[in-house]
């Protein structure tokens, strides 16, 4: 819903935009994601760091995902940064987090062109020598979480966009077969870890995930282990393949397993209601193409919530594409989740208002207040975000948590004042400066 709001008249009342969102207490009500794919045998996943898994982070990464991946913590260049020198403080964290959680992890990666130590990238190995750094190095990992680490990411990003083979470190040095003797060597080391290929770009079908599919073929043909291919799924927003639940099936017809590793689905900011139920519909369209083939196991996003995102700093002005807001409010793409594996759909909100009023203004400044009242209904938390249209700033906030990002305002409940119960209400305040003109702006409610 989209509502006005006050611009320079005094006590004009506008309806504000409130959401069930928050904390996890906001949609506690809800069966969790991972109870509701634990009943249709599926993965609902999310890639962690180890370091943040306390608190609401950590409330949240436990309650609702059956799986986790760590997001950097496995990579060769942060467990052995120097030759012989091992840093396994964070993997660990993770692993020990999953299984007191009744959690499966999934092991990211093993062997990639990036995020490797500067001492395996510069330096000059012989075809044998790099042969046993990566044996040596799939051994120590894979063994060291033998019987805790329920799947591999053997081997990560080995193909270009039109489907040749990435000239890296491995392939230079041993030729296309080192793919082989990676999946070799993981089943040596942990035999009942299930071990995949994982890349982007290959959720539909084109010249990159066709020769994904043609490596994979020929590597069951020659007896070689490998149990699955890994789609990750960084799309964009509206740009879901037409072609993803083919490429899934396509796969699956090849006895092998198919998981959604890191899916996200970004938008250029500042996000809006549109954008957001665009990114809802992509989440579901995802969701469904998965469900749909008995042998997809299920998604993994890339980070909950977009405080924990890549997007930002890979893709400036872009963001916002995780199922979480950087307050840890679900979005409406956590509600299209819930849906897509079975859950209700989201409470109707109209019972809930929200009226904004201009309590004082003067030459360059302006106090608001907003109070969130319910009839019919009640709220756990709430948010409320609109945007400017003529440069304003909130300067202070009270009875609430406010940011603003350009011309975008969020505002989050206070911990004592989430709570609104049925016939009740709750009141937040701020000041704000204007220039020039105060017009009433757009305000979205999420």
């Amino acid at each position: 819903m989209r509502f006005p709001r006050s611009g320079s008249s005094l006590a004009t009342l506008v309806a504000c935009l409130v959401a069930l969102v928050t904390a996890p207490s906001a949609h506690a009500a809800d069966p969790p994601l991972r109870d509701l794919a634990d009943a249709k045998g599926k993965v609902i996943g999310t890639a962690v760091t180890g370091s943040r898994l306390t608190g609401t982070y950590g409330e949240i990464a436990g309650a609702q995902f059956n799986w986790l991946t760590p997001g950097n913590a496995m990579k060769w260049g942060s467990v052995e940064p120097a030759r012989g020198s091992f840093d396994w403080a964070e993997a660990d964290r993770i692993v020990d987090f999953a299984e007191a959680h009744g959690q499966e992890v999934r092991g990211h990666t093993l062997v990639w062109h990036s995020q490797n130590p500067n001492w395996l990238t510069n330096g000059t190995w012989t075809p044998a020598q790099l042969s046993r750094l990566m044996n040596d190095h799939i051994a120590l990992e894979a063994g060291r979480y033998k019987g805790r680490v329920a799947a591999w990411d053997v081997v990560n990003e080995p193909f270009n966009e039109d489907g040749s083979y990435r000239q890296t470190l491995w392939y230079n040095g041993l030729g296309v077969d080192y793919i082989a003797q990676a999946l070799t060597a993981a089943r040596a080391a942990d035999p009942d870890a299930k071990l995949y290929i994982n890349d982007y770009n290959v959720e539909g079908v084109n010249a990159k995930s066709t020769a994904l599919y043609n490596l994979v073929r020929d590597l069951k043909a020659r007896g070689v282990p490998i149990d699955g291919v890994g789609l990750q799924a960084h799309l964009i927003l509206g740009q879901v393949p037409s072609t993803l639940q083919q490429n899934i099936q396509r796969f699956a017809d090849l006895g092998l397993d198919v998981a959604i590793t890191e899916l996200d689905i970004r938008m250029q900011l500042p996000p809006d209601t549109a954008k957001l139920a665009q990114q809802a519909a992509d989440y579901k369209a995802v969701m469904n193409a998965c469900l749909a083939v008995s042998r997809c196991t299920g998604a993994t996003v890339w980070g909950f919530t977009d405080s924990d995102s890549w997007i930002p700093d890979t893709f400036p002005g872009q963001g916002a594409a995780t199922p979480y807001d950087e307050n840890y409010a679900p979005k409406p793409a956590y509600r299209a989740i819930h849906e897509a594996l079975g859950g209700t759909t989201a409470p109707p909100t109209g019972a809930c208002t929200a009226a904004y009023s201009v309590t004082s203004q003067w030459s360059t400044g302006f106090t608001g207040q907003v109070r969130i009242a319910c009839s019919g209904a009640a709220l756990s938390s709430w948010k409320a975000d609109w945007t400017f249209g003529a440069g304003q700033r909130v300067t202070q906030a009270w009875n609430a948590t406010c940011t603003q990002s350009g011309a975008t305002v969020s505002c989050s409940n206070a911990p004592y004042n989430g709570t609104v119960p049925d016939g009740g209400s709750v009141t937040f305040g701020f000041n704000g400066s204007w220039s020039g003109s105060n017009p009433a702006p757009t305000v979205t409610l999420g």
